[in-house]
């Protein structure tokens, strides 16, 4: 794991490097009055920026290196031979799979076709014994000879389909040896690749920033074309200034350039969140909270539809974004925040606030998981930190979505009722959001999923691991993304890769941001080799797939491991106040004394220690073994969290035969107390014995009990 202060030495370089030491007086120009030179352009911006950018195209052209053209020739030849090479071991891996796609169709025809069939044929051999009347003779033995002739039919299929499976074993040792030789022949086309990569002798352009600051306007009035930047500038005096203060700050286009410029190339649009943020908080001029101001004007160019709970129809239609900034900025002053989240460049902050829930939903995220399950934002495993809540909270299928709530919120809705892998991922990425952390969809075919960072690089959750799906985003691909997000964490090499991007952008190449994304020209294709050498020689190792087997099921099989509490006397500790009033931690359990599998002893927020009654693995009970101080009648309550509603506690005291029910309250992941209910205690040694009922998981705090 990269340590904090590695991070962030690494950030101070890349900033030297791409002249942004003075973003933050730069940021003082907001305040300055549009140029004379740009005020009297009205009519004549769209030809001015049009000149602009050519006048940009020449210096940028003129200052490029002159590459040998046999050097330019032998690197072409070298990635044709590297594309041959990928095509031949796609041919390879297909020849190898066919074995398991031969086994998959011989275990097809063997279990849902003859099996199907069989149990078919069972079903009407009993509706045939059981007819009484002739129509329902003649409608079973309808169905048992369709059942009987499926059964021949699967028969059949099941000959041509082992046949075909023999073959192909008998093929396999030959695809084995030809899927190795591919490999082999890729392996050392790409090396030959970077090889004649480094024969171009770019490394000196590619290394300073002298064009930095070109190139970054170019890309910007490109992608945001002459004519939009001047319709924007039409709307009125501040939008001519915006556009104005933009072109002559070099620091500020880098690192709008560098975080993949606005969306849509909306960059006025873009200018005027940024202005109207640091006029709301002038912290968001410096350091942390400005890459998080950029972050938010570069996403929210385009506004995001806001996902507002269906019975709210008061609620704004798009996410403001100064409000955006707002809360992230007040979350990140209160320390309610990943603790990396201060770490995180503005290319990453873009994907903390692009969410479409409503700002209160994510303080609802921070503040239910705080008070429900704790150690998810504890845990020192950063793959599961925060998105664990998926699969140990959010329940598999689609059975109870009808119950969703009109005057809740979709997230809140998904842990009440549960979904399949589409509702599920939301959750994780709404909840990842909530604390600060970087994520991403990722679905892959008939599936969905999610890919969310950690300080080791990207991980993918609750899918099949990286090359089985794609992105969103310009990268497409999940391997393309992956490893633009590898490439950006060597931070004082990345700038390498996005100067060829801008010279291929200048020289009019189709932007292709990944080998498998589509067929890049020159500069494009030398940005991704550039981009692999970097990612090699830091020796970067892309992290597995977690949760691969709950995509689509309800629990994994890979046990949970929640982090064990120390439970002290103080924490355990029974009291009786003056006036007889019991209070009964409910980490004080007689039994069971220590954690297990399903009933969890956790740090709680609220200070102490806390119950986790787990919604997963059956049922567990648990008991109180206590003194108290008079015989008689009690009112018995219990303060508890719950993300989803139907659930009761079941009590018996002393061994009674009937359980007294406690109702717990649907209480949306916050802290509530359970209505009072009577059960009766003797003078002295008591045990209460509680079971749970609803097959949901539940929070306990503690158990009051008041004499009545």
């Amino acid at each position: 794991m990269r340590s904090k202060s590695m991070r962030s030495h690494c950030w101070l370089l890349v900033v030297m490097m791409l002249g942004v030491s003075s973003v933050s007086a730069a940021r003082e120009l907001y305040e300055e009055a549009v140029p004379a030179e740009l005020a009297q352009m009205d009519g004549e911006l769209e030809e001015k920026l049009d000149g602009q950018l050519q006048l940009l195209k020449a210096q940028i052209e003129q200052a490029m290196p002159t590459i040998a053209e046999e050097k330019k020739t032998g690197y072409l030849k070298a990635r044709d031979a590297e594309k041959a090479a990928v095509a031949q071991l796609g041919v390879a891996q297909e020849s190898r799979g066919r074995v398991g796609q031969a086994e998959g169709l011989v275990g097809h025809a063997k279990g849902k076709w003859i099996g199907g069939a069989d149990k078919g044929i069972a079903t009407a051999q009993e509706m045939l014994k059981k007819a009484t009347t002739e129509a329902e003779r003649e409608a079973a033995q309808k169905e048992l000879v369709k059942w009987q002739k499926d059964r021949e039919a699967g028969v059949e299929a099941l000959k041509e389909r082992q046949a075909a499976l023999d073959r192909a074993k008998l093929q396999e040792p030959q695809a084995i040896q030809q899927l190795e030789a591919a490999e082999k022949a890729l392996a050392e086309a790409q090396a030959n690749a970077l090889k004649a990569l480094d024969r171009l002798d770019l490394g000196d352009f590619l290394t300073s920033d002298k064009l930095d600051a070109k190139l970054a306007k170019y890309t910007l009035l490109s992608e945001a074309t002459p004519k939009g930047l001047a319709e924007f500038a039409e709307r009125g005096r501040k939008q001519k200034s915006l556009i104005a203060k933009l072109l002559r700050d070099d620091d500020l286009m880098i690192q709008m350039a560098v975080a993949d410029g606005a969306r849509d190339g909306k960059v006025g649009t873009a200018m005027q969140i940024y202005a109207a943020i640091q006029k709301a908080s002038r912290k968001a001029k410096r350091g942390v909270l400005q890459r998080l101001a950029l972050a938010i004007s570069l996403e929210h160019a385009v506004p995001i539809a806001q996902r507002n709970a269906t019975g709210n129809f008061d609620a704004p239609a798009t996410v403001d974004p100064v409000k955006r900034y707002l809360h992230y900025e007040t979350a990140y002053l209160a320390d309610e925040l990943d603790p990396y989240f201060k770490e995180l460049t503005v290319w990453d902050y873009r994907m903390v606030v692009n969410g479409e829930e409503p700002d209160e939903t994510l303080i609802w995220g921070r503040e239910m998981l705080r008070n429900y399950r704790p150690d998810h934002i504890t845990t020192s495993d950063y793959r599961w930190r925060y998105v664990a809540a998926v699969r140990t909270e959010v329940k598999y299928g689609s059975g109870d979505n009808k119950y969703d709530k009109p005057e809740l919120q979709f997230f809140q809705n998904i842990l009440m009722n549960g979904g399949v892998c589409g509702r599920r991922a939301f959750f994780g990425r709404f909840i990842l959001r909530s604390f600060g952390v970087p994520t991403t969809a990722r679905p892959q075919r008939g599936h969905a999923a999610l890919a969310h960072w950690t300080p080791d690089g990207w991980v993918v959750c609750l899918g099949g691991g990286w090359g089985t799906g794609w992105t969103k985003t310009r990268y497409q691909k999940d391997r393309d993304f992956l490893a633009n997000t590898q490439a950006r964490d060597v931070v004082d090499q990345f700038p390498q890769v996005k100067r060829a991007q801008w010279v291929g952008h200048v020289v009019g190449e189709k932007q292709v941001f990944g080998f498998l994304s589509g067929d890049p020209d020159f500069w494009h294709g030398l940005a991704l080799y550039k981009q692999r050498q970097i990612i090699e020689e830091a020796e970067v190792v892309a992290l597995a797939a977690v949760g691969t087997d709950i995509g689509e099921a309800n629990e994994s099989k890979v046990p949970e491991i929640v982090k064990k509490a120390t439970v002290t006397e103080e924490d355990s500790k029974i009291t009786i106040s003056r006036n007889g009033v019991i209070t009964i931690p409910a980490v004080a359990c007689s039994h069971p004394t220590n954690s297990t599998a399903k009933i969890a002893f956790m740090d709680s927020n609220l200070g102490g220690k806390q119950l986790h009654y787990g919604r997963l693995r059956g049922d567990e009970a648990f008991e109180y073994t206590f003194d108290a101080p008079k015989a008689g009648i009690y009112q018995i309550s219990a303060r508890v969290v719950t993300p989803s509603w139907k659930q009761h506690l079941l009590v018996t005291a002393n061994g009674a035969e009937e359980p007294t029910d406690i109702a717990l309250p649907f209480t949306v992941g916050m802290w509530e107390e359970t209505e009072p209910v009577e059960i009766t205690l003797a003078k002295g040694k008591n045990i209460l014995r509680f079971t749970h009922q609803g097959g949901k998981g539940t929070t306990i705090k503690d158990f009051t009990l008041k004499r009545k």
